[in-house]
């Protein structure tokens, strides 16, 4: 898989490695040990949530103060335009907005 730093400290892009041809794809989506070696040993996967939305939707911001979660954000078809803002206090990379165009097939 190939992994991107963003703006963000923690942000990252990752593109998973898909391997095609006449028959279909495979692709694997989720591997604990690989995630780690990217994510550091505080990586720690609990829960997988799946949405479909309609054409033109606007999702809504998730933000926990007390209890932070990370967000894993895959598109199995279409396009998505994701946009992650850091709000955390602790340096000069409060309010840094991160824009990025999500894209499958």
């Amino acid at each position: 898989m190939k992994v991107s730093k963003t703006s963000i400290d923690g942000a990252l892009v990752i593109e998973p490695d898909v391997f095609g041809d006449d028959r279909g794809f495979f692709m694997e989506t989720f591997q604990a040990a690989r995630y780690r070696d990217v994510l550091g040993d505080e990586f720690d996967f609990v829960q997988d949530n799946y949405s479909r939305s309609a054409k033109n939707v606007l999702r809504g911001l998730h933000f926990q103060k007390t209890k932070p979660q990370g967000k894993l954000v895959r598109v199995v078809l279409g396009d998505v335009y994701d946009v992650a803002v850091d709000v955390r206090h602790r340096d000069e990379h409060y309010w840094i907005v991160r824009v990025c165009a999500l894209t499958y097939p």
